[in-house]
């Protein structure tokens, strides 16, 4: 590798340089619904922090919402599944069962979305 000798060496530019711009205007995707919904539930575990297993609740909505599962869809449902078996477990309070619920669906309208895709 070389290394510039000097200040005064400076990097190849062309005289056309071009610029990524940030759009004016952006989609709403069912995707950034189900982003919503997760950031949601976790607000609601949160303010209702103190049932029976809300610690990994929360540890597990984490997961959910990492970048890993994200890109691998198929892998987040088997966490809804979890989630929701341990906050009925903990006997969490019904405006978080709403918030999974909410969750669900969203994931189900992104399954429907995806297998109608060509």
């Amino acid at each position: 590798m070389r290394y510039r000798e000097s200040i005064s060496e400076a990097p190849f530019r062309t005289q056309d340089m071009s610029f990524f711009t940030e759009p004016t205007g952006y989609e709403k995707t069912i995707l950034s619904d189900l982003k919503g919904a997760w950031e949601c539930l976790r607000e609601a575990v949160i303010a209702h922090a103190g049932f029976a297993g809300w610690d990994r609740t929360l540890f597990h909505i984490d997961e959910a919402m990492s970048w890993e599962t994200v890109r691998h869809l198929e892998r987040m449902e088997p966490l809804v599944v979890l989630i929701r078996n341990l906050a009925v477990q903990g006997n969490a309070p019904e405006e978080v069962l709403e918030e999974i619920a909410e969750v669900s669906d969203i994931l189900k309208k992104v399954y429907d979305h995806d297998c109608q895709r060509p």
